[in-house]
């Protein structure tokens, strides 16, 4: 898998914790540099551990599912993908409830909500051979800088572009399910 690949992927799974981020926004009287770098951390660590778990877990059952490899990269990416679209068009309000707090349990509870889907991916980097170092860097460092950016994106213009980013999300990774698929049948 190539670099731009590796991008298109990160940013993908990045907007989950950048709509999320978002909403921080929103809910803080005053963005500062730390309160963006507390959530770039939080989503962006755990958006980097979770595909390497999912790795760690996908590389004990890889010789097991080799010959399927792809319809599970194609089925999770698309699911993951899917579920992007569907919550980028419902329409979950939001509170108008201003507060400054930043607390570990939320964040936590947001962190491991938003990084699931790249459990998922981790599986997938198992089968496709993926350099797992390299790939759960750029997804972290992506989302850290997409979520620090949300948060002060939500603090300044609200909810307009919440829903864009989560269905721009869903599009690049059913389309990367899609390649993956293309590339191995033919």
């Amino acid at each position: 898998m190539g670099l731009i690949e590796l991008i298109c992927i990160a940013v993908g799974l990045s907007m989950d914790a950048f709509a999320v981020a978002i909403c921080k926004g929103l809910s803080l009287r005053k963005c500062t540099w730390q309160k963006q770098g507390i959530v770039g951390l939080y989503f962006g660590v755990f958006q980097a551990g979770m595909p390497l778990l999912g790795y760690l877990l996908g590389m004990q059952f890889k010789e097991m599912i080799t010959s399927i490899d792809h319809w599970i990269a194609f089925v999770l990416l698309g699911i993951i993908g899917a579920n992007m679209i569907k919550e980028g068009f419902s329409k979950e309000e939001i509170s108008d409830e201003k507060t400054d707090r930043l607390s570990v349990k939320e964040m936590l509870g947001l962190a491991v909500a938003t990084s699931i889907d790249a459990l998922a991916v981790g599986v997938t980097f198992a089968f496709l051979q993926v350099e797992i170092i390299p790939a759960v860097c750029i997804i972290g460092i992506t989302t850290f800088i997409l979520s620090a950016a949300g948060v002060k994106i939500g603090n300044i213009f609200g909810t307009r572009y919440k829903s864009k980013a989560e269905i721009a999300g869903g599009v690049i990774l059913i389309f990367m399910g899609v390649k993956i698929l293309v590339e191995h049948l033919m």
